[in-house]
């Protein structure tokens, strides 16, 4: 097979030899190197590579060229080659521009130029997006298909299963000719959505536990009983994970649905310590579970844990579907879900046009429609920004008269500079109706209503945490959040068994060896990066809990 290529385009003579030089210094065993010095020549190159059929890994591309300047390059490059990783090459001067173009293209680095020495500064970003290119499922036609009705909440639920556990697939609706032709092979009576796996096996409407074991993710246990149990696969647990494993605990990690939690949903985040490009939630979080697996956790999907008692010195948790294991110590960190809308008739629309989180599955089919997000934190300006290159017209409804108390600055100004979003202060969904699936949202904005048209409402509201299964065991403040150290001994509440003399870390919980981490946790700062932090901190305790036993 011919070797993949990397495309490198750069009008000063010097820099463009100076960059194929370090390139096939370093690459040169494994990919071919292409350089051009003018965009005019670089767009001949990779259209004439795109007719011969050869595999283009990367195109570095500098941003001050005169004939088009390097965003224009990429923007025409990526229409013949949407899976090469984009790397925009810059000077100082011009970071603002790279910056900007992250939403246009969806750069996924830029480089500041002069890079010496390349062993520090250029070959660990060319090694990341080589790495990211050769993991990234390049074949046009999926293996596994997935069949399915257009507004069916079952098919959504199935799809954003997939997408969320980074499982490639094909989707077809039920009335295309191919899902007909695979609907009728299933035989009268068969229940949507269809899933075909690779080797001809057909699920039914399948549950997560199935759908999960047929493609491979792990559902079982390996044993019944570990070093550390963490429950729950957001930043916090995937944190845990990491640290707990590099450090030589028996680690499993238990997560209900997919890893990443509410971060693995959003588009990107850019404000997370050491991605200066950004990097998107389920990006961040498959690199977190590889990294995870990599120091020897386990990780069990779709598996839902019910129960937590204290046996001795175990501690037990239960799964919904039967069975229970056992640890020395269990790290709770189960974070958030968004908060319902209580607008009537929208509870009837969800996952038929009115969705909780980014649904980032759901984008493509936002083409040149209306979209309305509701929310005013982060994540919801994210999805806006995300969502924008979709629709026609993003609205972005917001309960109070701004956005400045709840978003972080440099989303406000995206949002500020991007056309086609219009933020709607003072405003709030107060009823939602269809045929169906969603088609119009009742709108009050300072008391006044209106009825807009409107197939696709996305919700970012309030944060609610899934602790009701802790019954009794763990001590929770009003709202359910899990109250940790100093939090625990305010008003009376003083942990029970713990020794003398001392009063519980600010992570662990009023049960010995059990302690909650990220947004699971009463007083927590909801953002990614102290949620990473109070995971590996969590683990820290572990050692010093397991070393007085």
């Amino acid at each position: 097979m011919e070797k993949p290529v990397i495309v490198t385009v750069d009008d000063d003579p010097g820099v463009s030899r100076a960059v194929a030089r370090d390139l096939r210094r370093r690459y040169g065993q494994e990919y071919r190197i292409v350089r051009a010095e003018t965009a005019r020549d670089g767009i001949d190159a990779v259209r004439e590579m795109r007719l011969r059929g050869d595999e283009v890994a990367a195109i570095l591309a500098d941003y001050r060229m005169p004939q088009m300047n390097g965003v224009q390059f990429l923007e025409a490059a990526m229409d013949m080659y949407p899976y090469a990783r984009r790397v925009l090459l810059t000077a100082y001067a011009d970071t603002d521009a790279a910056i900007q173009a992250i939403n246009v293209v969806d750069l996924d680095h830029y480089l500041l130029k002069p890079w010496d020495p390349p062993e520090e500064k250029f070959y660990p970003v060319i090694d990341g997006q080589l790495d990211a290119w050769l993991r990234t499922d390049r074949v046009e036609r999926a293996e596994l298909r997935v069949v399915g009705d257009r507004w069916s909440a079952p098919s959504y639920r199935v799809r954003d299963f997939l997408a969320r556990n980074h499982v490639p697939y094909q989707w077809m609706l039920a009335e295309d000719p191919e899902g007909a032709q695979l609907v009728k092979a299933a035989g009268e009576g068969c229940h949507l959505p269809l899933v075909v796996t690779s080797d001809g096996t057909t699920l039914e409407s399948p549950d997560q536990a199935t759908l999960a074991t047929a493609v491979g993710l792990s559902t079982t246990p390996a044993t019944d009983f570990y070093d550390l149990i963490v429950v729950g696969g957001g930043p916090a647990g995937l944190g845990a994970a990491v640290y707990g494993a590099s450090e030589g605990l028996n680690t499993v990690l238990v997560e209900a649905y997919s890893s990443g939690g509410q971060a693995g949903q959003s588009s990107r985040i850019e404000n997370y310590l050491g991605f200066p490009d950004g990097v998107s939630g389920q990006q961040l979080a498959d690199r977190a579970r590889r990294q995870a697996l990599k120091f020897g956790a386990e990780l069990l999907t779709a598996r839902k844990v019910t129960s937590l008692e204290p046996r001795g010195q175990a501690r037990v948790i239960g799964f919904k579907d039967g069975g229970e294991i056992a640890a020395h110590a269990v790290i709770l960190a189960t974070g958030v879900t968004y908060r319902r809308l209580e607008a009537p008739g929208l509870d009837e629309f969800v996952g038929r046009g009115v969705f909780y989180g980014a649904a980032l599955t759901e984008a493509p089919a936002c083409k040149d429609t209306e979209v309305f997000i509701v929310g005013a934190a982060n994540s919801a300006g994210q999805a806006a920004v995300y969502l924008s290159g979709f629709a026609s017209k993003v609205h972005l409804l917001v309960r109070s008269d701004g956005l400045e108390k709840s978003m972080s600055h440099y989303l406000i100004e995206q949002i500020a500079a991007i056309p086609n979003i219009e933020v709607h202060v003072d405003t709030q969904v107060v009823a939602g109706s269809g045929d169906g699936h969603l088609e119009r949202l009742t709108l009050s904005t300072k008391g006044e209503e209106r009825t807009v048209d409107a197939q696709w409402l996305f919700v970012f509201i309030g944060a609610e945490p899934y602790t009701s299964w802790l019954g009794e065991t763990i001590e929770r403040d009003a709202r359910g959040f899990v109250l940790t150290g100093p939090d625990l001994v305010q008003g009376g509440r003083r942990p029970r068994n713990w020794p003398l003399r001392r009063e519980p870390y600010f992570l662990e919980t009023n049960v010995p060896g059990v302690l909650a981490a990220g947004d699971v946790r009463a007083e927590s700062i909801k953002r990614v990066a102290s949620a990473v932090g109070e995971g590996a901190m969590a683990v820290a305790l572990v050692h010093r809990y397991l070393e007085k036993q």
